[in-house]
């Protein structure tokens, strides 16, 4: 009981208001031991400083790095072209395919399309393939296949030298050795008479190939082989040759003893010697 006559009850005995007790404030105090209130600094507004600008530091180096490869690749007199090589051609002069490709000494090699390169040599109409390579970091290198003439034919006192697709490679006045010669009413690509004549010359072996003479194609279906000894092989249309080949095989060892002028094998099932 309080002097005045106030009774307390046994939880308020042992209540007491101590200075810095109560609801506590995180935020920028505490208690030390001695039970004085003690001010914590609060750090967090300098780490998301330096957060900032470690962000800020790393974005303007990538920026930096970047902006530098792309001034040496696009923009600087290091990476580009001082060197133009060209491989693989005969026919065609190496001055027509330096023009046709169109390519630029002091060009920046990051900005060359080989794509459209290739594409301007394959035009040359003696060319088949083109590769173009990068070398780095100043070369350029162009590879050539060029198309290679398997007949000749003749056409208004010129003779046409003719790849395997048809195309002409090249024209001259006279007439070329080594290949045979292919007559043919109409010696350009689209003619099928054509076409017919140079599938049965591709698909011969070099065995009866360099015995070949003249290739005559009235029609897709009359393909006839005049051979270098005076034989003349009646071949048809260019379907079944390899049937078409193993008989030729044994009758031409035979033919000089029996005399065999002609072979026609236009049809392998009855077979014909004149």
């Amino acid at each position: 009981m309080d002097p005045d006559g106030t009774s307390r009850g046994a939880g308020d005995l042992f209540s007491t208001d101590t200075p810095g007790t109560g609801t506590s404030d995180t935020g920028s105090s505490g208690t030390d031991i001695s039970g004085s209130s003690v001010e914590v600094p609060d750090r967090t507004p300098s780490r998301r400083r330096t957060s900032r600008w470690k962000v800020l530091f790393v974005g303007l180096f990538v920026a930096a790095v970047l902006g530098t490869a792309t001034w040496v690749l696009l923009g600087s007199r290091l990476l580009v072209v001082r060197r133009i090589d060209v491989t693989g051609e005969r026919l065609v002069p190496r001055a027509e395919v330096l023009a046709a490709a169109g390519v630029r000494v002091g060009e920046p090699m990051a900005r060359l399309d080989t794509g459209v390169v290739r594409d301007r040599v394959e035009a040359v109409q003696a060319v088949e393939t083109v590769r173009v390579e990068r070398r780095w970091p100043t070369t350029v290198r162009i590879v050539v296949r060029e198309r290679t003439p398997i007949v000749v034919a003749q056409r208004d006192n010129r003779f046409l030298q003719i790849d395997r697709y048809g195309v002409t490679v090249l024209t001259s006045a006279a007439r070329p050795r080594g290949l045979p010669v292919l007559d043919v009413a109409n010696p350009t690509q689209s003619d099928p008479a054509l076409r017919a004549g140079l599938a049965v010359v591709r698909a011969l072996p070099s065995w009866l190939g360099r015995r070949v003479a003249g290739v005559e194609a009235m029609s897709p279906e009359a393909v006839t082989l005049r051979l270098q000894d005076g034989v003349t092989v009646v071949w048809g249309a260019p379907e079944r040759g390899p049937e078409k080949l193993r008989l030729l095989h044994g009758l031409l060892s035979e033919s000089p003893q029996r005399g065999v002028r002609t072979i026609d094998v236009s049809s392998p099932e009855v077979v014909t010697t004149k």
